[in-house]
């Protein structure tokens, strides 16, 4: 009885100690967590044993962290470019990384194999390209196969991998399959079958994009309809790209000589100035919120 006593005081102490904290971060948020922090707890196994009781509050606070680490890591490298530090599309001389990333989102799901919103926006923060994420599809695929194994019939993960495979492995073959996996399990929408038709044989046009995150704008989620917008948005500026450098190129070839400046300033989706450098590039503003673009890339050959 003595032993069952001193558990549940520990059980009742560490609750304790998990609440205070989660109110402490709300009123003084911790500064971002440095690439060369540890984590003292690495196995999501030890963290549900210590929190017993309390495994839906600890991952709480795991995924309250994982969110400080990508926004502040987001934010530092940011810092860092404003001040003429690290540059190129890379930043490879930062640094600043994701490194606690996918660590502190697989601590949230094993604490609680349900949360939905970590393993979804986990993913987009895992694959996302650097710097803008941690440049890892192959860790946001194994998250959302996590996510699976604990809900086979969460027809969204399939989606949310199908998308992974779509937009950042360029792999359209499998972005098919699991569009139409996701589109035959119970509950997915109908859309899901004609879009794997759509990818498996014009995958990686813009348009089969444009069809994708048209979908996602559907969703009732707010920040997937946000992120949808700026990926539509995104796309129009490749086009406006497209045809201003076609216009530059003709007026090239017909005086003989480079345009050093716009006649009249060509605008991208969010009213910021498109630039022409000296070597007559169009290209999207750095000051842009829609940089950096995507980069296009041919398919993949089948594995």
């Amino acid at each position: 009885m003595k032993g069952i006593g001193l558990l549940t005081l520990i059980s009742a102490l560490f609750g304790i100690a998990i609440a205070l904290q989660h109110v402490r971060d709300a009123s003084f948020p911790p500064p971002a967590i440095e690439n060369d922090a540890a984590l003292y707890l690495t196995s999501g196994q030890s963290v549900r044993r210590l929190s017993v009781a309390y495994q839906a509050l600890a991952a709480d606070v795991y995924w309250i962290r994982a969110i400080q680490h990508y926004g502040g890591t987001k934010r530092a490298i940011a810092g860092e470019q404003e001040a003429g530090g690290a540059t190129g599309p890379n930043v490879a001389g930062s640094r600043h990384r994701y490194d606690l990333l996918y660590p502190l989102l697989d601590l949230t799901t094993t604490l609680d194999p349900r949360f939905n919103i970590a393993y979804r926006f986990g993913a987009i923060f895992l694959a996302e390209p650097y710097p803008g994420g941690a440049g890892r599809p192959d860790l946001a695929i194994a998250l959302l196969e996590k996510g699976l194994r604990e809900r086979p019939d969460k027809w969204e993960y399939m989606q949310d991998i199908g998308f992974v495979h779509y937009w950042w492995r360029h792999d359209y073959p499998a972005a098919a399959a699991w569009f139409r996996r996701a589109g035959e399990a119970p509950g997915g929408p109908w859309w899901l079958r004609s879009l794997a038709a759509t990818t498996l044989a014009q995958g990686g046009d813009r348009q089969s994009s444009r069809l994708i995150w048209e979908s996602l704008r559907e969703s009732d989620n707010d920040w997937l309809r946000r992120e949808a917008d700026r990926r539509l948005a995104q796309l129009k500026a490749l086009d406006d790209v497209d045809r201003l450098q076609l216009e530059v190129n003709t007026f090239t070839e017909r005086t003989g000589q480079r345009p050093t400046s716009w006649r009249v300033v060509p605008l991208d989706p969010t009213g910021t100035p498109y630039e022409l450098d000296t070597a007559g590039r169009v290209r999207l503003s750095a000051k842009s919120p829609l940089y950096p673009l995507p980069t296009e890339q041919p398919a993949r050959p089948p594995s």
